[in-house]
């Protein structure tokens, strides 16, 4: 049962039981539950990040989330991206999610978007959302949700992941951004090299940055703007790493 406080809708039964250990959390709370249930988060990728950040914003009631990505699943693929599973191969990726997600959550509407993001559509693609989850997996398609979100001043959560390592960090439209730290991408002749992941490593980075995304509906906790949280799988430990604003920076740069 749902009933109408004002121009508020409280919680149904099965939300408050849902979200339960969400409500009895401090900062957080019904209102903080109704806030998650009317945002709206742009996720940019279906692969091995997107799937973690996908399963959390949708497991903890995230209303709106939109997912782009233009390929479809492999069976490669199922060593890391946990959206999807073998009966899903062939699928286009968005529409896989989708059926996962939704089945994790009905409260939660996922639209499916089947295109590669680029500097052609981003701005049309993007229009409406605040907080956008870079789940990319090329250096191409970071600089050009960068860009666009600081241009915009759209808050991005930016994440990377490689062998056994990852890292994260939050970009706001005062900067510093991701070309504070990476001026520029790998020139097109650059060959990028073939590189192995272990298959967990996404988890543990997607999985951030659905916390730091939840952060920033909630309003709650210090966010990684200014640092690089990195993330070593081997030596089982965590950096922070103070990320400069770069004054001469392209993007966000008081000299521009």
């Amino acid at each position: 049962m749902t009933l109408c406080l004002g121009n508020e809708l409280s919680l149904s039964d099965d939300q408050l039981q849902r979200y339960g250990k969400h409500l009895i959390l401090p900062g957080i709370g019904e209102e903080g539950q109704r806030r998650l249930l009317r945002a709206r988060v742009f996720i940019v990728g279906a692969g091995g990040l997107g799937s973690a950040v996908g399963y959390y914003l949708t497991a903890a009631g995230v209303g709106t989330i939109v997912v782009v990505d233009d390929d479809s699943v492999e069976l490669g693929n199922l060593q890391r991206q946990i959206a999807h599973s073998r009966r899903k191969i062939g699928q286009p990726k968005v529409y896989s999610a989708k059926d996962t997600f939704e089945s994790l959550n009905s409260d939660v509407a996922v639209i499916p978007i089947r295109h590669r993001l680029s500097i052609e559509n981003i701005h049309e693609l993007l229009n409406g959302y605040d907080i956008i989850v870079d789940c990319s997996d090329n250096f191409p398609t970071r600089f050009v949700i960068n860009d666009f979100c600081v241009l915009t001043g759209r808050t991005l959560v930016t994440g990377a992941v490689s062998r056994f390592e990852g890292q994260v960090m939050v970009v706001t439209s005062e900067g510093p951004c991701y070309r504070c730290i990476f001026e520029e991408p790998p020139k097109p002749d650059v060959a990028p090299q073939e590189e192995g992941i272990l298959g967990a490593v996404p988890g543990v980075i997607g999985s951030l940055q659905a916390i730091e995304a939840l952060k920033l509906i909630l309003g709650i906790g210090e966010v990684l703007k200014g640092h690089i949280l990195i993330y070593d799988a081997l030596k089982a430990s965590f950096r922070k790493v103070a990320a400069p604003k770069n004054p001469g920076c392209p993007a966000c740069g008081t000299r521009r």
